[in-house]
């Protein structure tokens, strides 16, 4: 059988629900924690990755809708699956809405549920990667004087050395020296290389707020 990885906090007041979900998703070789209501969950679990939320959409207190509107406020970005047993059309747009992976009509079989699972899992590595990648670039933005940082923009566009000077005023032989200078703070020895790290990155993200407020 193959072994699976990853972290599920299951959400659902059913006591037999959880005790059997529990029981098949440990036996297939995920960590499992279960909670019987949402505001137990809120106080308790602790945001891991890479994790997947198995949310019931009917429970006392708060339901799986608005645990799922609390967790997105609070920035936490845990995939979620709903699973129901009784859930009309509206729920369901709504879950989707707000970015549910999937959603379950109790009863659904081992391998529905594993084939979603596993794919929100690889979404929540993915997402993991990306915010790793991008504190990252983050944290070597930062070592960077203010002139570095226009040039580093310029840079990641594909400007040459000539093309930053006539947009900054600078000789080409000083944005060359400046050009190794970032090189070597980001650790890579080429503009493909310091492109490549940027890709997907909104450089925005890089910058202070106060420096975003400034332009």
């Amino acid at each position: 059988m193959k072994k699976r990885l990853g972290h599920i906090f299951l959400v659902d007041d059913n006591h037999d629900m959880r005790f059997y979900l529990s029981d098949m998703l440990i036996l297939l070789g995920y960590t499992v924690d279960s909670f019987d209501n949402a505001t137990t969950f809120l106080e308790q679990s602790m945001d891991i990755s890479p994790a997947v939320v198995l949310l019931d959409m009917r429970m006392p207190g708060l339901n799986g809708l608005e645990l799922q509107a609390k967790l997105d406020a609070l920035g936490r970005k845990t995939p979620i699956i709903f699973i129901s047993g009784e859930s009309n059309k509206d729920e369901i747009i709504e879950a989707f809405r707000l970015g549910a992976v999937d959603f379950l009509l109790k009863p659904f079989n081992r391998e529905k549920l594993c084939e979603v699972v596993d794919k929100a899992l690889n979404m929540d590595r993915q997402r993991n990667q990306e915010f790793i990648n991008t504190d990252a670039l983050r944290r070597s933005f930062a070592t960077l004087s203010a002139r570095e940082q226009e040039i580093f923009v310029l840079i990641v566009q594909g400007l040459t050395n000539k093309g930053i000077g006539e947009v900054t005023g600078i000789q080409p032989g000083t944005a060359k020296k400046h050009r190794a200078t970032i090189y070597q703070k980001f650790e890579v020895n080429t503009s493909a290389e310091l492109i490549s790290q940027c890709k997907g990155v909104e450089l925005s993200s890089l910058m202070p707020v106060q420096t975003l407020m400034e332009h």
